[in-house]
């Protein structure tokens, strides 16, 4: 696929889709979410490819919502669910694969922005970001996947102030709620997000895979349930040989050369 409002790039092991409309503050339209999601797909499959970072072209937003005019275009429930499905699988893609993603948010993360930015496993904001989930503010609601991964991130309650109310808040008060795990100027952003992407890269990927599955996974789940799926995954990457070589560089006092076996 030639791609039109995004750019995919590639960085040794690190892979970064940029969303690329800053005309329109990369509002994310239909031809933008099947690009997204194709590239994130290339990502996954990607063997070389260890982190995904994600994040939007300018200096004013990561997202700013969904493309008001196509939203506008399409008024049958059928038209509605089979886009707003597209953004969804995206969100869920980002959330489940068994790389991590994280989000560079430059800027204004709202909507559905927001909603891309809540499903990768970690959010890196320049001081001057803005976030929230305005749509009940058109007469809708969140649709792929706010009202779910909010609360799960910041608590019910503020959960519920933020969607109810469709106010933004800043990238400070984003922090403190745990909305976001690191301010940074905009200037160090893109290096913020290779050092942590760099981090997670020294380490298994299969231990990755399994340890972000088991909280993925946990968080639908009973405590003792939970546990149990823990203890599953714990008990496959002891038998690993990721597991085998880490404890001999330990030991060794080397670094680990980790295959995702």
């Amino acid at each position: 696929m030639v791609y039109k409002h995004i750019v995919y790039d590639k960085e040794d092991e690190l892979a970064i889709i940029t969303f690329n409309r800053p005309e329109v503050r990369n509002a994310l339209n239909y031809l933008a979410i099947d690009e997204a999601l194709d590239a994130a797909r290339k990502a996954e499959a990607d063997e070389a490819v260890r982190v995904l970072i994600l994040t939007g072209a300018g200096d004013k937003a990561f997202i700013s919502g969904a493309d008001i005019g196509e939203l506008q275009q399409r008024n049958t429930l059928t038209e509605l669910g089979e886009r707003s499905g597209r953004r969804r699988v995206l969100a869920n893609l980002l959330e489940t694969m068994p790389k991590p993603t994280i989000a560079a948010i430059n800027g204004f993360a709202v909507g559905v922005g927001l909603e891309i930015a809540m499903a990768c496993t970690l959010r890196i904001a320049v001081d001057t970001a803005r976030f929230g989930l305005p749509e009940i503010n058109l007469g809708i609601m969140p649709g792929n996947g706010g009202t779910q991964r909010l609360p799960r991130l910041v608590g019910k309650g503020r959960a519920m102030e933020m969607i109810l109310t469709g106010e933004l808040i800043d990238a400070a008060e984003a922090y403190r709620i745990g909305l976001v795990n690191q301010v940074v100027p905009l200037a160090e952003l893109m290096e913020h997000a290779r050092q942590l992407a760099r981090k997670l890269t020294s380490k298994s990927p299969l231990a990755l895979k399994m340890a972000k599955d088991a909280i993925n996974t946990g968080l639908n789940l009973s405590l003792a349930e939970g546990i149990r799926y823990e203890q599953k995954n714990f008990a496959i990457l002891c038998g690993s040989e990721d597991k085998r070589e880490g404890v001999a560089a330990f030991l060794e006092k080397r670094s680990p050369n980790f295959q995702g076996r």
